[in-house]
């Protein structure tokens, strides 16, 4: 029993330790930039030793990846928070849509996951890590939405990417002072744009 209370509480000490130089890098990559930042910096801002950095994470970047998955799985959350089940396909896809819109203006979230990630990274390990959470959770919404006939079938993974990128391209828009409201009308026109056609007969009544 104290054997197993002892592994528990190093795996916590663990976990607590992870979490730690996770939140003191997001906050100085979001602040100076990933190039400006040090790990002397970051481990100080954690409260830890250069040893417990390179125990968690093998150098820097891998770091800068754990900050930027971490920042991608919350998109996602905030999404899939809005857009449950039980709503209609279409509905669930304009509830996404203005979920993620919002939860990209977290303070530094942009630059971390749209600038700094693809520079940083690159192309695609950012693929990567979209694939696992919010172009995860987009690609469900378009199937759900194709299945139900409230969007014309097409290539699911072409128009995930192009969607993503609209709605990328907007976040950042937003995020340098553009009208949401303006982005926003845009992306819902798409969405809308993507309705099957009415019949015929329904057509020339």
């Amino acid at each position: 029993m104290q054997q197993e209370s002892a592994r528990r509480s190093n795996r916590d000490r663990t976990e607590a330790t992870r979490a730690d130089l996770i939140a003191a890098a997001r906050k100085l990559f979001t602040e100076k930039s990933y190039a400006e930042t040090g790990t002397p910096e970051i481990v100080a801002a954690a409260g830890v030793t250069r040893g417990a950095l390179y125990h968690h994470f093998a150098d820097k970047q891998a770091l800068f990846a754990a900050v930027v998955e971490q920042e991608a799985a919350a998109v996602a959350e905030e999404i899939e928070r809005a857009s449950p089940p039980s709503l209609f396909a279409r509905d669930a896809l304009i509830a996404g849509s203005d979920a993620y819109l919002a939860a990209m203006r977290a303070p530094g979230r942009t630059r971390l996951l749209l600038l700094d990630g693809p520079a940083v990274l690159g192309r695609a390990a950012m693929d990567e890590i979209d694939n696992r959470h919010g172009n995860r959770s987009l690609r469900e919404g378009l199937v759900a939405a194709m299945r139900s006939q409230s969007m014309m079938r097409l290539p699911v993974e072409a128009l995930t990417a192009l969607l993503a990128a609209a709605f990328d391209r907007a976040a950042l828009a937003i995020e340098a002072g553009a009208a949401t409201e303006d982005y926003r009308a845009v992306l819902m026109a798409l969405i809308d744009g993507l309705s099957p056609p009415a019949p015929s007969s329904a057509r020339t009544r």
